[in-house]
């Protein structure tokens, strides 16, 4: 108990003196995991609205696929964007591995389904209620679509963070196509697994505090956003 006492004086000690190392594997992670789910949210949020308005022969095939890969193992989207990477692999000649970029990539895999599909059941919910309003005003299809993506945009907030949290959360994929190098690739989840084999608790504890922190801190301007849209437009 002294010593994981110790070991919790030494984190919060990190935290408020802002340790520079600690400092830049936070701001890596940040850069990653956001970078990811704009790029996951650019598309999921366009093909979720799709799926729940259009029909289309294996429309449901489409959409069963989508909510199984809301559960996507982050060691096999790692490997098979390592492969993807590799100097053999189709895309080896950008030199991607080993970098940021490559994180974000495996990190946008893993989140797209999950913000795609809780769209897609957001936008079906939505379109069930105002489908007549809707064709009555004359908007179908894409248009219908963009309205109704537009009119639910802060319940989607909550598709975004859960995509968030599985991204900023996330270790198997971004340590097999980052390598967890030190000062290039290493972010809070593959350095807290690296400093807890090392036996360096205050390290470990203080990322680990700082990422809950984070994830609090998002979630409740999340819930106060939405509150005060409800206010303001019911």
């Amino acid at each position: 108990m002294g010593a994981f006492a110790d070991a919790a004086r030494s984190a919060w000690g990190l935290i408020a003196t802002g340790d520079a190392a600690l400092l830049d594997i936070v701001g890596l992670s940040l850069a990653v995991s956001l970078s990811a789910v704009a790029c996951a949210t650019v598309v999921g949020l366009p093909l979720g609205a799709a799926l729940a308005i259009g029909r289309f022969p294996g429309r449901r095939a489409i959409v069963i696929l989508l909510n199984a890969l809301m559960g996507l193992p982050p060691v096999v989207v790692g490997l098979a964007v390592y492969l993807m990477l590799s100097r053999a692999g189709p895309l080896g000649a950008f030199g991607l591995l080993f970098t940021p970029g490559a994180m974000v990539i495996a990190q946008t895999i893993l989140v797209l389904p999950i913000i795609a599909a809780l769209c897609r059941q957001a936008v079906d919910d939505a379109w069930a209620e105002y489908e007549e309003q809707l064709r009555s005003l004359g908007a179908s299809g894409f248009g219908a679509a963009l309205t109704l993506v537009w009119d639910i945009r802060f319940s989607l907030l909550t598709a975004i963070l859960a995509g968030l949290g599985r991204a900023s959360a996330e270790v198997g994929a971004v340590m097999i196509v980052g390598g967890n190098i030190d000062g290039v690739t290493r972010v809070m989840t593959t350095a807290i697994a690296l400093e807890t084999s090392k036996g360096d608790l205050p390290l470990a504890l203080a990322l680990g505090g700082v990422l809950i922190l984070l994830v609090i801190a998002l979630n409740a301007v999340a819930h106060v956003v939405k509150d005060a849209a409800q206010r303001r437009y019911g």
